[in-house]
């Protein structure tokens, strides 16, 4: 199987950039602000998953992105690649590389973030730090950029150990670094810095479910 993969000879779902897909799975650029899957009600019925299935109808979810993240999305084509593809992700055998613009400049080049995360029920959807109910949740970063501003920002890359909600926007938070542009976790002159949250989802590898080989998947960063 080439890797990286080859372009795909079918149209791309609406507004969505097609990465890759075969008769096992896939991949789409989800861009900043779209669902990944319908939320409650008819004005949020239009989401990443639909568009996909109306050009791969067996096309089912294997994995979210935030809303306001945006980048690397993968469906199993049908249940059995689905299957498979939800087991790489839950014993982590999926690599995850993600891109973030945050507020200030942290004093080193890496860092390993270990906090466990829980849902902060009353204020739900945000996530929040919790020693003792939380679920244990470790974040990798490392420092691309430096940029002194004003307003002094930094690039850094992230790699997900665990797979929590908000994982990465509450990790760097806490970490006093919120992400540019998070209107739930950054104070309102991060949020406001940017029209977008600035994550991005920019590259997965995974064992493909048909042989096991790795199979990577990217996406640009578009900020």
């Amino acid at each position: 199987m080439p890797n990286p993969p080859p372009p795909c000879a079918v149209n791309a779902p609406d507004g969505l950039a097609l990465l890759y897909a075969d008769e096992w799975l896939v991949a789409v650029d989800k861009p900043a602000g779209m669902l990944s899957v319908p939320g409650r009600g008819a004005d949020k019925a239009d989401c990443a998953a639909r568009r996909v299935q109306a050009v791969f109808p067996d096309a089912l979810i294997v994995h979210r992105l935030d809303m306001g993240t945006s980048g690397v999305l993968v469906f199993g084509r049908g249940a059995a690649a689905q299957r498979a593809l939800s087991i790489s992700f839950a014993e982590r055998a999926v690599a995850k590389r993600y891109l973030a613009v945050v507020a200030g400049s942290p004093t080193t080049d890496d860092g390993r973030i270990d906090l466990p995360l829980i849902c902060d029920w009353p204020n739900r959807p945000r996530q929040m730090v919790d020693a003792e109910r939380g679920k244990p949740s470790t974040t990798l970063w490392r420092l691309l950029a430096r940029h002194d501003g004003p307003p002094r920002t930094a690039r850094l890359a992230l790699t997900p150990v665990t797979g929590r909600s908000h994982q990465l926007r509450v990790h760097l938070q806490a970490l006093g670094h919120p992400i540019v542009g998070d209107e739930l976790y950054a104070p309102p002159e991060v949020h406001a810095l940017a029209p977008r949250l600035l994550l991005h989802a920019e590259s997965l590898t995974l064992p493909h479910p048909a042989d096991g080989r790795a199979l990577t998947l990217t996406s640009p960063c578009p900020f």
